[in-house]
């Protein structure tokens, strides 16, 4: 079981790496910024940590606890949903208008987001704070080359 401390870490650390990769939305002037990215990571970490809790809560007794997770995959459903609610949430950052899309790149962040979240929830925060810094530094460097306008100007 997780103990108060463990769960603010771990809700702190989805927190922060939410809002650095919020920050890199904000500075390309998207929809989803600081604020959203902030809320999706550190839902979807309390959404993990009630995956690893919920157990220990339904257990009657503590030599039960085996048995329950093994017969029990219930519990991962919490996490596996946390993907299928945020997909939601992103489609509603998508416009289409005529032949082109808009937000894709915003919708797979707040995905992504959430994703980091879980990680952090699970407690696994090297790796977590590793992706967040790759997808903020790969976000920063292609919006900057342009590289996906000069792919479609050598497209046409």
């Amino acid at each position: 079981m997780l103990t108060f401390e463990q769960m603010l870490a771990r809700f702190a650390v989805a927190l922060v790496l939410g809002i650095i990769l919020g920050v890199e939305r904000e500075l390309a002037g998207k929809e989803a910024g600081v604020r959203t990215e902030m809320l999706v990571a550190g839902g979807a970490a309390l959404f993990a940590m009630v995956g690893i809790i919920l157990p220990y809560l339904v257990a009657p007794a503590a030599a039960d606890l085996p048995d329950i997770i093994a017969r029990n995959s219930g519990f991962l459903a919490v996490i596996a949903n946390v993907v299928v609610g945020i997909g939601f949430l992103g489609a509603g950052l998508i416009i289409k208008t005529g032949d082109r899309s808009h937000g894709l790149t915003t919708a797979a962040l707040v995905w992504m987001t959430a994703a980091i979240g879980i990680l952090a929830g699970l407690g696994l925060f090297q790796f977590s704070l590793t992706v967040t810094i790759i997808t903020a530094v790969a976000l920063f460097f292609l919006r900057k080359t342009n590289v996906s306008e000069r792919l479609e100007k050598n497209q046409v």
